[in-house]
């Protein structure tokens, strides 16, 4: 999100619909694309424009390395996936997808490694 405003509980649970319709459409291989279904694409966080009109979809493949690939294969069937969301979700407009990866977990780990090295271990232990 580019606001700094906190969203509202309405971007939230926007968000949260799309995000387990959006999972259990990939998850049953329901675009269609093997190759697609051959990533095993992970919806961690669907967020939403202040105005419902655009969803910012967080993914990540299952297979390292091919966050590029994935991507480039939601863009093109975002549009398909779109219409197989609106029977399932009540909502006045459907909104466009916009597919990024979750880098959460890179994020996690960098930390985890910095506080693994021993001059950091070190610094730490001198403080307590």
């Amino acid at each position: 999100m580019t606001s700094s405003k906190a969203p509202s509980q309405r971007q939230l649970r926007a968000g949260e619909l799309i995000r387990h319709a959006l999972a259990e459409i990939l998850l049953r291989g329901e675009v269609g694309d093997p190759e697609l279904d051959r990533f095993k694409v992970g919806v961690h966080e669907v967020a939403m424009s202040p105005d419902l009109r655009i969803a910012t979809v967080y993914v990540r493949p299952l297979l390292d390395g091919h966050n590029d690939a994935a991507l480039k294969l939601l863009a093109k069937h975002a549009r398909y996936m779109r219409g197989l969301l609106a029977p399932r979700l009540d909502m006045k407009f459907m909104p466009e997808l916009r597919f990024r990866i979750d880098t959460a977990l890179d994020y996690a780990e960098k930390i985890d490694q910095l506080l693994k090295d021993p001059a950091v271990a070190r610094d730490l232990a001198d403080k307590k």
